[in-house]
């Protein structure tokens, strides 16, 4: 199934050129801790739009932090040197779930509630809109861009993963074979094929990026329901086991699994996930408040000490990613805030 893209609307031209709304303000300062020599230390900047769920960070050439917020209905990016923020409008009903900026600059969200792709022209400012091919392919997830610039995406409760091509605005949709198995987190591997969390059985999934097949691999432990995903340089697969309190390892070759509970316990809800330029996987694990940034070495099977983020109260931090100019970790929190966490450092050499 397939269609090609459609209705491109240039967005009006305003100080911030495709911005209909700009706010500024001060950046926020760090978060007080007495830092052991592995924790990360965390700043945190006040969205300025209240309830409005910012998250799913992704950074441009500039360094500039692109989210959305997905119960506000907008894309915005944040300028951590000054701590401006710039308010982007989008479709009335479109609650974008995700946004990220590819090696063109242009920033490409998911309609989470309207069933489309759109993408923000990184020069222009006019939003493409790609919508689905099938009308049961309602609500595209999280996106992952190949070596070709193409985009692989998730779409969760219609059970589908699909595939868009740039150069076209060709959509391609794969159902999964498991029902109601709902594909959560997605990433890329070095051969362009896409992982993802099969978040509603214990399974992981990929497609062959030729053939579009897809392939389920079972997670030994009926209870395991993995909810995002990381790939480390020896080709591992890495997950997040958000109902038990684990993180796993998958060998894609021969299927084997080996997990490791987490320090926070059954209660520990892991939930965002990145892997840094040393291999090392962090996670957040949100059952515990505040939410605790947690760092893993697969080279010596340790966790590092918890990394508070945001205030004792209800939080959620749902998806983060690794900025490897700055060693940094990027995400969104339901607190209402964009942070930033700088790691601590490794005693082996960055990988590439």
């Amino acid at each position: 199934m397939s269609s090609r893209f459609s209705d491109t609307t240039r967005m009006t031209r305003m100080a911030c050129y495709s911005a209909i709304a700009c706010a500024a303000i001060a950046p926020a300062t760090a978060i007080a801790q007495k830092r052991a020599v592995d924790t990360a230390a965390v700043t945190e900047w006040n969205v300025p739009w209240a309830d409005t769920r910012p998250r799913d960070p992704s950074l441009d050439a500039q360094g500039r932090v692109w989210f959305v917020g997905q119960q506000g209905n907008y894309v915005a990016r944040l300028d951590p040197k000054s701590g401006a923020f710039t308010k982007l409008e989008i479709d009335a009903g479109t609650f974008p779930h995700t946004v990220s900026v590819d090696k063109d600059g242009d920033a490409w969200y998911t309609g989470n509630r309207n069933g489309m792709i759109g993408m923000i022209d990184g020069k222009t400012g006019a939003i493409t809109r790609y919508p689905m091919p099938d009308p049961e392919a309602k609500d595209p997830h999280t996106i992952a861009f190949d070596k070709q610039g193409n985009l692989w995406f998730t779409l969760q409760n219609s059970n589908m993963v699909g595939h868009l091509v740039k150069k076209t605005g060709t959509v391609t949709i794969m159902r999964m074979t498991t029902p109601r198995s709902r594909p959560y987190g997605i990433v890329i591997d070095a051969r362009g094929r896409p992982w993802f969390n099969l978040f509603g059985v214990n399974k992981i999934g990929t497609i062959d990026p030729t053939s579009m097949r897809v392939r389920e691999y079972l997670l030994p432990d009926e209870r395991a329901r993995g909810r995002r995903i990381a790939l480390t340089t020896d080709g591992a697969v890495w997950y997040v086991d958000y109902s038990r309190g684990y993180l796993g390892r998958l060998d894609p070759v021969s299927g084997a699994v080996k997990d490791w509970p987490m320090p926070g316990g059954t209660i520990s809800l892991p939930y965002a996930m990145t892997v840094d330029d040393h291999d090392r996987l962090w996670f957040v694990e949100t059952g515990k408040q505040p939410n605790r940034l947690v760092g893993f070495d697969p080279r010596t099977n340790t966790f590092t000490t918890p990394t508070d983020i945001g205030k004792a109260a209800p939080n959620t931090v749902r998806h983060m990613v690794f900025d490897k100019n700055t060693r940094t970790i990027w995400f969104g929190s339901d607190q209402g805030t964009i942070g930033r966490a700088v790691l601590p450092p490794s005693d082996r050499k960055p990988i590439g």
